[in-house]
């Protein structure tokens, strides 16, 4: 199989059409995803139907709840090559400037990468930021974006104010970087009259913590049983 082979880029993309259709595979209603993502039915009936924009949260959340990989929800993903001889890794992809899968929104263009692999420890994209104040960015999200894990970005160009519900706002020029836990609520505004641009790689934090899977399984029993 092609691990190399390339992913259409540089066009706008909404993957709501993408969310429906792998929740109807599943026969799930909006009311059951809503349950088990903690996204209001009416947030994902919109979402779906290409009316508002997909946050990473949001995207993070309904990959969660619908039990697939991100890059599902973000076109149709070549699945993973035959399993390599133990101890040597094989997986790799590897793409040209300009292409990845894009997800335009207001505040952001979003170029996520390596789509093609399934199950991956990160979620890399590069992003460039449009959002100029913290008004501009809640009328598009409603509040600070936030999903567990951590979150690592460098600046390729421009000035980028980083704000969270925690912290005073930084401003972020081209080659600085920063780690965070990224539960914390953030955003990123446009500083500079420039483009600003960044590659951000985010993480999930203990995706394979057994705790989790284990209270995660006992609530699907229960509501199974119910």
């Amino acid at each position: 199989m092609n691990m190399t082979a390339p992913i259409p880029g540089n066009r706008s993309n909404n993957p709501g059409a993408t969310i429906r259709a792998l929740r109807r595979s599943a026969d799930m209603t909006l009311a059951e995803l809503s349950t088990k993502t903690g996204l209001a039915a009416s947030t994902l009936s919109k979402l779906e139907a290409g009316h508002i924009s997909p946050s990473f949260d949001k995207l993070a959340a309904i990959s969660r709840g619908l039990g697939v990989d991100m890059a599902e929800l973000l076109g149709n993903p070549v699945q993973p090559a035959a399993p390599v001889p133990s101890g040597s890794g094989g997986r790799r992809v590897m793409l040209r400037a300009g292409e990845g899968k894009r997800v335009e929104t207001r505040c952001y263009s979003q170029t996520y990468l390596a789509t093609e692999l399934l199950h991956k420890k990160m979620t890399p994209m590069i992003v460039e930021v449009r959002a100029r104040t913290m008004d501009e960015f809640r009328a598009e999200f409603g509040d600070f974006i936030r999903h567990p894990g951590e979150e690592f970005v460098y600046i390729i160009e421009g000035e980028v104010e980083f704000c969270t519900d925690l912290y005073e706002p930084m401003l972020l020029r081209a080659g600085d970087t920063l780690y965070f836990d990224s539960e914390m609520g953030h955003a990123y505004l446009k500083a500079s009259d420039s483009p600003c641009r960044i590659v951000a790689a985010a993480s999930p934090r203990g995706s394979a913590d057994p705790m989790v899977e284990a209270f995660v399984l006992a609530s699907e029993k229960r509501a199974a049983a119910g």
